[in-house]
């Protein structure tokens, strides 16, 4: 069985089927073992859990239901349900943080996922999403009127009685492709925005009107000038930053010429095992879907799997 990115997997029951009821809503929300993620200036509430370098260091911190005010419980999204516990997703809206348990702090998905248990990061990403829509959404993308929240923060209702459009949670659906050149080289671009020396697979968002693999074929010829056939889907990832799903592929490359067409990439280059080996790249984050793409590749012959080589830099940078 194929290993789930980070961000996915069934970290929790939905419970789509409760968001209508309001009974049991009120019942959760009156329950003390419900629990509320805080999210503030986007980042998610998170607590030290030790030190080592093979084990999460990092833990979700979660509010108890009695600490957010009655006014607050409004704005509360139901997450779902895990080992008879309600969880919700509450934004703190205020230019300072607020007040938070000892030893926790408000940090950077990105930055920290890598230092979190597998469900524990998946539910942070979960919260975070949520809120990104709910705060996107205030108003009614039709006649311009507020929006109020509606089946545990699941529906955004306009409130124009005129009106009354209906919003659920969107997702922006992206590729994401590693292409490889014969048996020993793929194809890695880099932002200039990016720490110097990263590079990462080729990725950008589909269109109206085009199929996924459509998509792949022509971001790459876009951003590298490079043509492509034999496209195959890897997996996915949720990718809550704001609102993405990244959906992986490899394909393989029919020209070998690279032409930054489109000027989104700073540079993009062939790379062998041996250039990764010897430290060049620098890879992307081991959390993200494309050092997954990346490892998948590089372990089907590497004598040392990519992970171990990547483990040091990694962590290091998710600690800073």
């Amino acid at each position: 069985m194929q290993e789930r990115n980070v961000f996915a997997g069934p970290y929790l029951d939905r419970a789509g089927h409760l968001r209508a009821d309001p009974s049991w809503l009120e019942s959760a929300l009156a329950d003390p073992r419900s629990r509320v993620l805080p999210v503030w200036d986007s980042r998610n509430l998170v607590a030290d859990a030790g030190e080592s370098l093979d084990q999460p260091t990092l833990r979700a911190a979660f509010l108890g239901i009695d600490e957010i005010t009655p006014p607050q419980r409004a704005d509360l999204i139901l997450l779902g349900r895990r080992d008879g516990t309600d969880f919700f997703a509450y934004e703190v809206e205020s230019a300072e943080p607020p007040p938070i348990p000892e030893k926790a702090r408000f940090a950077e998905l990105r930055t920290v996922a890598a230092l979190l248990p597998d469900a524990e990061a998946g539910l942070l990403s979960y919260a975070r999403a949520m809120i990104g829509w709910r705060r996107t959404h205030r108003h009614c993308g039709r006649c311009g009127a507020k929006t109020l929240s509606a089946k545990a923060g699941h529906v955004l209702i306009c409130t124009n009685p005129v009106c009354r459009h209906e919003q659920f949670p969107r997702l922006d659906p992206a590729i994401i492709v590693l292409v490889i050149d014969g048996d020993d080289r793929v194809l890695l671009g880099r932002q200039a925005s990016w720490p110097a020396g990263r590079y990462s697979t080729i990725a950008g968002f589909v269109e109206p009107g085009e199929s996924l693999e459509d998509a792949v074929a022509r971001e790459v010829h876009e951003e590298t000038g490079i043509f492509v056939e034999g496209i195959e889907y890897h997996s996915s990832q949720p990718w809550p930053f704001p609102s993405s799903l990244m959906l992986g592929f490899t394909a393989r490359a029919v020209s070998q010429d690279i032409d930054l067409r489109d000027l989104e990439l700073e540079d993009a280059r062939w790379f062998t095992r041996a250039d990764i080996v010897g430290g060049t790249p620098y890879l992307p984050p081991n959390v993200s879907i494309s050092f997954r793409l990346i490892e998948h590749w590089f372990d089907a012959a590497a004598a040392v799997p990519l992970r171990k080589l990547h483990a040091p830099a990694a962590w290091a940078e998710a600690r800073r």
